[in-house]
């Protein structure tokens, strides 16, 4: 885990070190907020248009997508950042594999509410069915 964030950081660090290079080049004298304002903001924005599309179209099918996706994201965000945050105290390992035994746990109650989500539902149109065709 501990090489992915080094990888990560690497190109990070390569990515900001080109575009401030290029800009210079070209006459643009950004500092490094204006090159987080601009590279961020179209970041955002084209995740933006991707999600909104998407959205859209998972819609149609269920809210509920919507809000395992909206979920599952905030999971990622929250599992890396214990890991992170437990290599910068030591206050345990910095494992990828902690990562993905989480998130395997929110998939495994995730199914379970799914399964108990479809039992109900069907309990309810077999109600609504007997009452109709008394």
């Amino acid at each position: 885990m501990d090489n992915i964030i080094k990888l990560i950081v690497m190109i990070v660090n390569l990515l900001h070190d080109f575009i401030m290079s290029l800009t210079d080049s070209l006459g643009y004298n950004l500092t490094d907020k204006d090159l987080h304002f601009w590279v961020i903001g179209f970041i955002g924005i084209f995740i933006f248009m991707i999600t909104q599309i998407a959205f859209k179209v998972i819609s149609n099918w269920s809210i509920t997508a919507i809000s395992f996706i909206y979920t599952f994201t905030v999971l990622v965000v929250i599992v890396f950042a214990i890991e992170i945050e437990q290599k910068i105290t030591g206050s345990g390992h910095m494992e990828f594999a902690d990562i993905a035994v989480g998130l395997y746990g929110f998939f495994m109650l995730f199914f379970v509410y799914l399964l108990i989500k479809l039992i109900i539902n069907f309990i309810k149109k077999s109600i609504f069915k007997k009452n109709n065709s008394k």
